[in-house]
């Protein structure tokens, strides 16, 4: 399962990079998304997934489950959401205003 786990992480972040580095911006959007995706996977897998454990430490409770990586990804979905549609808005300002949509501002000869 780890095996799996880390090999989804790493696909998504070489696609996310593969993305960002492409010329227009609809992909560049894209490879930023999949990156943030292979984070917060990233950060879900540290937490350690514990099954029946109280979220706090009780008084007679043998262990407890981190609500920490939880709370991190959570933020960071908002976060990412809502740079994403920043992202987007910027992106189609540039394009109103340049004519197209290359991230460098040229055309394509």
């Amino acid at each position: 399962m780890e095996l799996l786990i880390a090999l989804v992480i790493g696909v998504l972040a070489a696609c996310g990079v593969y993305l960002a580095l492409r010329a227009r911006t609809f992909p560049v959007v894209l490879g930023l998304t999949f990156l943030s995706y292979a984070v917060n996977l990233f950060l879900f897998a540290m937490g350690r997934l514990s099954v029946g454990q109280p979220p706090v430490i009780a008084a007679k409770a043998s262990g407890y489950a981190d609500p920490v990586p939880q709370a991190l990804v959570l933020t960071a979905i908002v976060i990412g959401f809502a740079m994403t549609a920043f992202v987007i808005v910027l992106a189609l300002k540039a394009r109103a205003e340049l004519g197209n949509d290359h991230v460098d501002g040229k055309h394509e000869p």
